[in-house]
């Protein structure tokens, strides 16, 4: 194959990739956070994700300066009592033709006892321990916006939020519960992995039932 090749076959193939995966985070109790990168609805590798090692240093919203552990598969991270967020949108590299770039950015969040939504992209509880949920975009809720539900048994369902941004979560046993949503964004995008014309904003929010 010419080499001339190998730049968009590598780019149609990273493209899908990208999109597929997610960053998440998972805690238990008051304990550590535990944040991911990889497919949720997928067993993890006993040694994470291939993909895990461009997790390098998601932003913890408040920021804080807690060192973060690489474990295998996730960066553990000790925090205060409550909802956990991060975010990260130099995970991976632009992918894509020159004024046509692409890149993604990741909006974690573990916990439902805060209903506020704090980054540009949430996921938030109705209200405190709700099963209810919002989708939020820079403050205003997302009509008709598709969350997938994964169950902890990996049971997994596409819903659609209400005129109001709101979806109700089906509950189906203990354990820890994700959800995710995604918005494609078209325009100029400023990002600290560079400019781009495409911005996918990827939003999960984990928690348990007890």
């Amino acid at each position: 194959m010419k080499a001339k090749y190998l730049a968009p076959l590598a780019l149609a193939i990273l493209a899908p990739s990208v999109q597929a995966h997610e960053v998440w985070i998972e805690r238990d109790g008051s304990g550590p956070a535990r944040i991911y990168l990889g497919e949720p609805e997928e067993v993890l590798p006993p040694e994470g994700d291939p993909e895990f090692d461009h997790l390098k240093a998601p932003k913890l919203v408040p920021a804080s300066k807690a060192p973060m552990t690489r474990k295998a598969g996730y960066l553990e991270v000790a925090v205060p009592a409550g909802d956990v967020r991060a975010q990260d949108d130099s995970v991976f590299d632009p992918w894509g033709e020159d004024g046509k770039k692409e890149a993604v950015a990741y909006y974690a969040r573990a916990g439902r006892a805060d209903a506020r939504a704090v980054m540009p992209f949430e996921i938030a509880p109705a209200s405190a321990g709700a099963d209810r949920f919002v989708v939020v975009r820079d403050g205003k809720p997302v009509a008709g916006a598709e969350v997938t539900v994964i169950s902890p048994d990996k049971w997994k369902k596409s819903l659609k939020t209400d005129a109001q941004g709101v979806v109700a979560v089906p509950l189906r046993g203990k354990g820890r519960y994700l959800l995710t949503a995604s918005q494609k964004d078209e325009g100029a995008f400023e990002t600290s992995v560079g400019k781009v014309a495409v911005l996918h904003r990827i939003a999960t929010t984990s928690f348990l039932v007890d």
